[in-house]
């Protein structure tokens, strides 16, 4: 690779000198990440800049032989001499054992190997050769664009080796996870994945050392938790980077790495598998009924570690769009609001109370929002025009207990202009307590018009749930065929103020797709991420049993034409 070459910013070494720190019991961790975390996490930082920088452990010699070179993604990530993988020699050709990867001595018993992505068919081959001699599984970035056939591998092999590739899809170029959920979850995966008598598990990012070491710390200290009821992330960082230099490689990653541990240790493990749930909702005969209703108070009960994060809701907290808030409890966060074009010479006028959340397969898949307010409803149309969106769900009346909970915002007959959008109605359909309405909205700035189709439940009590959820599963398939045909743009969804009723639709879409995509479901989850993104989804300790209700329906009616149990 040329010296030119895009470098990694190396650490560099703390001027204040090392420092010592100890072990944290698990029972302290949620007040230690609390101090940590104060006056913008200056101790985090403080703590991550106190470890052994890189380069400061062995020698690198094989690394930088000239025959070795092109090997490196990155001319300054190199594995140390003493700790490096050594592959077979190929015809007895010098250099031939070379590859960028360490091993890393997790416990006393147990192995990983980090290594690089690899770009050119040299590089693969010599990555595959690797992963066949250690009996590795891979995790990391998509590799192979097809299947290949290497011969290295392949002369002279008596069998085949079956090797899993899992591929976390969820990190950012700049940063980490939003929520160290999913890496939880994909750890998880790995290990259950992992047999007993395989190898070392492959572990890659890009340089292989940030990304990488983040997730190896989260492994180790998953582990350590559980023998030892203490962590020890200093301690741990500091050891591997004596087997590869510069593993976790900034005090955002450091900082993530205590988040996903707090939340193991707070909420463990809620996933289930389908064919699990009906023991999870069912008293045994030594239960009381009673004592399966307060399992599901206490989970729901932990949704309140969720914090409301009041700093982030600044502009719907202006007071030009306090005006537009139904329930001012209930806005946006900044940071997934949904944007309008600015009207010229009218400020204030990018804004409207709604949220983008993320669905099962798709980011910023719905827009959670409340039910349009008559000064509000030009601005619920431009969203509509201005984000495509062909898809809008209902899930409130126009007057519920003589209130009204959301302005009639189409024509019942012919057509409305607000703004520079009209909305013609096309259709109304009412078919098992679903209207089911096709207005077609043209632009006063755009000749051609656009479908959109609104799917509108009435099964929904203001105070209470569905009577049965049967409803609630036709919804949802039915929103999902609408979208297959218009091209997956952002599903709009309202209720009244939402939140509660839409929050609730939100999450049991994304859980029923996951449970006809992997058999898992994780209730608690699904409905603690969508509180990430807009406060107070799923309101009621009734709305929460009712996603269990669903789901639990919803394997009833198709366990004989699915996989489920």
């Amino acid at each position: 690779i040329p010296s030119e070459q895009q470098r990694v910013m190396l650490l560099r070494r703390s001027p204040s000198g090392p420092k010592k720190y100890f072990p944290i019991p698990v029972e302290h961790l949620e007040e230690e990440i609390r101090i940590r975390a104060a006056d913008d996490g200056k101790l985090f930082r403080e703590e991550f800049n106190s470890l052994p920088p890189g380069y400061m452990q062995g020698t690198l010699e094989m690394a930088n032989k000239e025959e070795n070179r092109e090997k490196n993604r990155y001319p300054n990530i190199l594995p140390y001499d003493h700790s490096r993988v050594v592959l077979t020699q190929t015809d007895g050709a010098p250099c031939t054992d070379y590859i960028n990867a360490s091993y890393i001595d997790v416990s006393k018993n147990f192995f990983k190997c980090i290594l690089l992505k690899k770009s050119n068919t040299l590089l693969e081959a010599e990555f595959l050769f690797q992963v066949w001699s250690d009996q590795g599984r891979i995790e990391g970035e998509h590799d192979f664009p097809g299947s290949r056939c290497y011969s290295p591998i392949d002369a002279g092999c008596k069998a085949p080796r079956l090797v899993t590739q899992l591929h976390f899809t969820s990190w950012p170029d700049f940063g980490v996870p939003f929520t160290p959920i999913g890496m939880l979850k994909f750890l998880k995966k790995v290990k259950s994945l992992n047999p007993t008598h395989a190898g070392p598990i492959v572990v890659h990012c890009s340089a292989g050392v940030g990304r990488t070491g983040t997730f190896v710390v989260i492994d180790a200290m998953i582990d350590m938790m559980h023998a030892e009821q203490k962590i020890d992330i200093f301690d741990f960082v500091a050891r591997i980077r004596n087997q590869r230099p510069q593993m976790v490689q900034t005090d955002m990653q450091y900082s993530f790495i205590y988040q996903a541990l707090l939340e193991y240790y707070l909420y463990g493990d809620t996933e289930l598998d389908v064919s699990s749930l009906e023991k999870h909702l069912q008293p045994s005969q030594n239960t009381a009924p009673n004592l399966v209703k307060i399992g599901l108070e206490e989970e729901f009960k932990k949704l309140t570690n969720v914090r409301i994060m009041k700093e982030n809701m600044r502009t719907g907290n202006l007071p030009a769009n306090m005006k537009k808030a139904r329930v001012i409890q209930i806005i946006p966060y900044d940071f997934n609001r949904v944007i309008l074009s600015m009207k010229r010479g009218q400020e204030y006028t990018d804004y409207i109370n709604a949220s983008f959340i993320d669905g099962y397969r798709q980011k910023d898949y719905f827009i959670a929002t409340q039910g349009p307010l008559p000064h509000t409803v030009e601005d619920f149309w431009r969203m509509v025009w201005e984000w495509k969106c062909h898809t809008i769900v209902m899930l409130t009346e126009v007057l519920e207990r003589e209130q009204e909970k959301c302005f009639q915002y189409w024509p019942s007959e012919g057509s409305v202009t607000y703004g520079e959008i009209t909305i013609e109605i096309k259709s109304d359909l009412l078919a098992d307590a679903i209207s089911v309405r096709d207005f077609l909205i043209t632009h006063s700035q755009d000749k051609q018009g656009r479908l959109v189709r609104q799917f509108h439940f009435h099964g929904w009590p203001e105070i209470g749930i569905p009577a049965e959820g049967k409803g609630m599963i036709d919804l949802i398939a039915a929103v999902q065929k609408q979208q297959q045909q218009t091209g997956n743009h952002p599903i709009t969804v309202h209720c009244s103020a939402g939140a509660g009723r839409t929050g609730t639709f939100i999450a049991l879409s994304n859980i029923l797709e996951r449970v006809k995509a992997e058999g898992l479901l994780d209730v608690f989850q699904a409905v603690k991420s969508l509180r990430l993104q807009r406060p107070h989804m799923v309101q009621t300790l009734e709305q929460y049993e009712f996603c269990y209700k669903v789901v639990q329906d919803f394997i009833d009616i198709f366990s004989d034409y699915a996989n489920f149990k």
